[in-house]
């Protein structure tokens, strides 16, 4: 817990960004806006999404205030970061068994996922610093990551701002009913956990449409629940909108679906940084490779050395058995190392993944990975572990640049077939290739989205023409059920009128007939 003169000081700094934002100094453009940004999650991989928007808008001249439990990632003049790494838990190097069990299915999770959400914004709320920032009308706009819960928009209500929100994964199936007012469309869209690009069989599409379901019930029910038995300041005000939702996806990585006017995809925004060059160590070691090199890392998030013993030991066999050398992220000191493997505890992934002796890339399929992968036309064998990850690797496999494989199955026999066929197969390159001109061919740059849109709704104060009419919607009327009603109830009354009619016409004509046969008897 930080003590008062330390938060003092710190609301101080807080305040004096404030000002010198609110105040155009010397060669500042006129134009410059004010962003307040939350990172909501300790994710490494969430915060690169997350510093790639905002180094964006620091380069055209915008100021940014940041609250971060990260470091690295921004510098400017512009930029005043609010450090909540004391209150925020981080996830780094985290045992794979355990990022597996956790984050690989929806199923009983969305409690959890909601929950920390909400623990999320408790904390936030409670920061002095962030107190300060709700009582200063010196933003513009509120970028911040809502993961799954609308707590996050408090702070858009408290400043009467336009809220942006961004989501680092490719798709926003998940969140799509809650941030856009549209149900997504299980016969083309695949639940983040399905596993699957696109859902193509019966079967697929079956249980997407059950997982959909399945998710859309249990995140309605787990936040109604939470917001009456657990009742905050937050959940006492109304729900703002987006106004913008930024989403770390791209045709190559997703497959397309209808969306709303506000939902912008900026893919691989991360990579608005040039291109380094290596350190002498890891530049020799690819430079004096005659047959190429292969990288492998599981990202930041995942513990390399907590893999199983039976699954190191493969890939430390198949290492051995080819000539190419391997640049693996290892943390501690791996062991019957083969001469042909340097390990490293960090990489400078991007820049080696950019340099074209690299041939292959070993992945669980993190998006940020992927992206530096395409961006430099390397070919992919995915191992994914968790949370977007297996869809992710099975776009790039129906795309012809990528296999997909079991990390926990894995034996040398079928992991030393797989590098081969990547290896020695050109079809796997000139797929990866083909990919990178269809990832780098915009209209604008993920960098130029980001700023575009975010100046077009603050000149547009919240720009609510961009949001969807679905917003205001219940699930049945979206779905036109009252009107589906109202048809077959005035179809069935038109019918029954009918009916009716008719059943009095053939009544009165057999009444009719029949006292016409009896009269003529009679007589």
């Amino acid at each position: 817990m930080a003590s008062p003169s330390r938060n003092t000081a710190r609301k101080v700094r807080l305040l004096a960004a404030i000002v010198v934002l609110g105040f155009a100094g010397p060669g500042r453009p006129a134009e410059c806006a004010r962003v307040l940004a939350v990172e909501t999650m300790g994710s490494k991989s969430h915060w690169n999404f997350m510093s790639g928007v905002i180094r964006a808008l620091l380069d055209k001249g915008h100021g940014v205030t940041a609250f971060t439990p990260f470091a690295d990632g921004v510098v400017g003049e512009n930029y005043t970061r609010v450090d909540v790494s004391g209150e925020m838990e981080t996830a780094l190097a985290v045992d794979v068994y355990k990022l597996k069990q956790k984050w690989s299915s929806p199923f009983g999770k969305i409690d959890l996922f909601l929950k920390m959400s909400r623990d999320f914004c408790d904390m936030i709320y409670e920061n002095g610093e962030m107190q300060t920032a709700l009582g200063s009308s010196d933003f513009d706009a509120v970028l911040v990551e809502p993961f799954m819960s609308h707590c996050v928009s408090y702070t858009a209500h408290r400043l009467k701002l336009p809220i942006i929100y961004i989501t680092p994964v490719p798709t926003i199936e998940m969140l799509k009913r809650d941030f856009t007012g549209h149900f997504p469309n299980p016969a083309i869209e695949s639940n983040v956990f399905a596993g699957h690009a696109v859902p193509e069989t019966f079967v697929q599409r079956f249980t997407n449409a059950m997982t959909i379901a399945y998710v859309l019930v249990a995140k309605e029910y787990s936040e109604w629940r939470l917001t009456r038995a657990e009742p905050k300041h937050y959940d006492r005000v109304p729900r703002v909108q987006p106004s913008l939702f930024f989403v770390n996806g791209h045709f190559v990585s997703t497959s397309p679906t209808a969306t709303s006017a506000n939902v912008v995809n900026i893919g691989g925004i991360h990579l608005n940084t040039p291109v380094r060059d290596l350190t002498e160590d890891i530049s020799e070691f690819i430079e004096q490779s005659p047959d190429g090199v292969i990288y492998f890392t599981f990202g930041s998030t995942v513990k390399m050395s907590s893999l199983p013993k039976h699954v190191e030991k493969a890939f430390l066999e198949t290492f051995a058995q080819i000539p190419e050398r391997v640049i693996w992220k290892y943390e501690d000191v791996l062991t019957d190392k083969p001469k042909n493997v340097m390990t490293k505890k960090w990489l400078p992934q991007r820049d080696i993944l950019s340099h074209p002796k690299v041939k292959l890339f070993i992945s669980h399929g993190g998006i940020s990975g992927l992206y530096e992968a395409i961006d430099a036309g390397v070919p992919i064998l995915g191992f994914p572990l968790f949370g977007d990850q297996p869809k992710n690797i099975a776009h790039l496999v129906n795309s012809g640049m990528a296999i997909s494989m079991d990390l926990f199955s894995v034996t040398t026999g079928t992991l030393l077939k797989n590098v081969l066929e990547l290896l020695r197969n050109e079809t796997y390159a000139q797929n990866a290739k083909k990919n990178s001109e269809i990832f780098k061919d915009r209209p604008l740059s993920a960098s130029e989205s980001v700023v575009y849109w975010t100046e077009y709704v603050i000149r547009h104060k919240g720009a609510a023409h961009l949001k969807s009419q679905a917003l205001n919607l219940t699930w049945y009327q979206y779905y036109l059920l009252d009107v589906i009603a109202t048809a077959f109830a005035f179809a069935f009354i038109v019918c029954f009128v009918i009916y009716k009619i008719l059943k009095s016409t053939c009544t009165f004509a057999l009444n009719y007939y029949c006292s016409r046969i009896v009269k003529s008897k009679s007589e």
